[in-house]
């Protein structure tokens, strides 16, 4: 019998996997012990990853629950449960941010500029131009977020570098995914207070529209 906090066949959940976010991931099947995923070929998770998954627990936030992937087939994935899923409120997993400026610094090069595409109090997602990085890379990241400026040491966990080709060819565009490798609750407070902050900007800028 199945437990009831588990998300319903055909339903859709959110996956974490190396700090990248997949929000709309369906479930295929769900036991206490395994749950079946049903994914994009280009989004597929690594053999043995270690995965976070998220389902909606209205209204006190939503369920969470650690597994490893077992088997990857065709585009179904199956992930082994590593424990019971928990409530996780609203404050352990906030995300947002989006156009701030960061900057990237490896041992050996310049520093790099770039600009956040989102952020969240354990990893980002950033674009910077002509950087040499790769998975498994130890950096450091300096983010402005508000008024306050944060550094935390990271791991790149997945690295996409693209060459601009039109209108004519043009510099290396590296999207970086980073996981932060020290926790560091005064600055994970000063992310989470600044995200919390724009989310309130926008609700207050939607009904004043």
């Amino acid at each position: 019998m199945s437990t009831p906090m588990l998300p319903a066949d055909g339903s859709y959940i959110e996956l974490t996997s190396y700090g990248e976010t997949l929000p709309d991931v369906r479930v295929v099947q769900a036991t206490a012990a395994m749950i079946t995923l049903s994914l994009a070929l280009d989004d597929l998770p690594a053999a043995d990853a270690e995965v976070t998954l998220r389902w909606a627990a209205a209204p006190r936030g939503r369920y969470a629950v650690a597994g490893n992937v077992a088997a990857v087939d065709g585009n179904r994935v199956r992930v082994t449960l590593s424990g019971e899923p928990a409530i996780e409120q609203s404050r352990d997993y906030v995300r947002g941010g989006g156009g701030e400026p960061i900057v990237l610094i490896l041992p050996g090069q310049a520093a790099a500029e770039g600009t956040i595409h989102d952020l969240s109090e354990g990893a980002v997602r950033a674009h910077f131009t002509d950087v040499e990085v790769a998975a498994g890379d130890d950096i450091t990241l300096r983010m402005q977020v508000g008024d306050e400026i944060v550094e935390f040491p990271a791991r790149a966990v997945k690295v996409n570098s693209v060459r601009q080709q039109i209108p004519r060819r043009g510099p290396l565009i590296v999207e970086l995914v980073a996981v932060f490798t020290t926790a560091d609750e005064h600055q994970a407070r000063i992310i989470r207070r600044y995200i919390f902050s724009q989310q309130l900007n926008a609700r207050a800028a939607a009904r004043g529209s």
